[in-house]
């Protein structure tokens, strides 16, 4: 029984520090509600990242040829998304994936390069364990609140597609283009707060992403 304790204390402080994660709280709920929806016998196709996926409510509707799960959850930056990639992708063997993070790392500081890292990362880890599944990264969105930024959000956004383009089995999706008028901020796809979009700004994301869900990666 002794030489088992080792491999019993490391389980105990394993579950612990999963739990001790931001977000873990936020990520039990998303898992209870998506487990109660998902038919595990149908091809599936993830969506994950940040509120501005959360938000999107009404995905199914909008591609019901497809079952579409959410696992978004607000408040997230890609190292968060990084620690909970079983719960919130890998566990329902999609055969594609829309990831939204980078926009709240930006606002938190992480520089542009700091944050390829992470998604190369993450890239990486769930290539390796499920090297079939097609990714699609979303570019960061512009914003009202938020478009004091938009230098830095542009080089995230630059480096994101250099990172799909350089990687097998992955795409880049601009969301960031249809949301402006020549160079200025569409302010009406936006809620009161300035950040989330109204039913405009899912319209036009919807323009962008009906593109990817058929599309074979290369």
């Amino acid at each position: 029984m002794i030489k088992y304790l080792p491999l019993l204390f490391l389980s105990v402080f394993t579950i612990n520090a999963q739990e001790s994660l931001p977000f873990a709280n936020e990520v039990k709920e998303v898992q209870q509600r998506v487990d109660s929806i998902w038919d595990s016998s149908m091809n599936t196709i993830v969506f994950t990242g940040s509120s501005s996926i959360r938000l999107w409510e009404d995905l199914q509707t909008r591609f019901p040829e497809h079952q579409i799960l959410n696992t978004g959850f607000g408040g997230s930056q890609s190292s968060d998304l990084e620690h909970f990639l079983d719960e919130l992708i890998l566990n329902y063997t999609p055969i594609k994936v829309f990831i939204y993070e980078g926009d709240n790392d930006i606002i938190a500081k992480r520089k542009p390069k700091a944050i390829i890292g992470t998604m190369e990362d993450i890239l990486e880890d769930l290539h390796q364990k499920r090297p079939e599944m097609e990714i699609v990264l979303i570019s960061a969105k512009p914003s009202i609140s938020r478009w004091h930024l938009k230098g830095r959000y542009k080089r995230l956004n630059k480096q994101l597609s250099k990172l799909a383009s350089n990687t097998n089995g992955v795409e880049f999706a601009d969301v960031w283009n249809i949301m402006l008028n020549k160079r200025k901020l569409k302010t009406d796809l936006f809620i009161e707060d300035g950040l989330h979009m109204n039913v405009k700004g899912y319209d036009l994301w919807y323009e962008v992403i009906k593109n990817y869900m058929n599309k074979t990666n290369p």
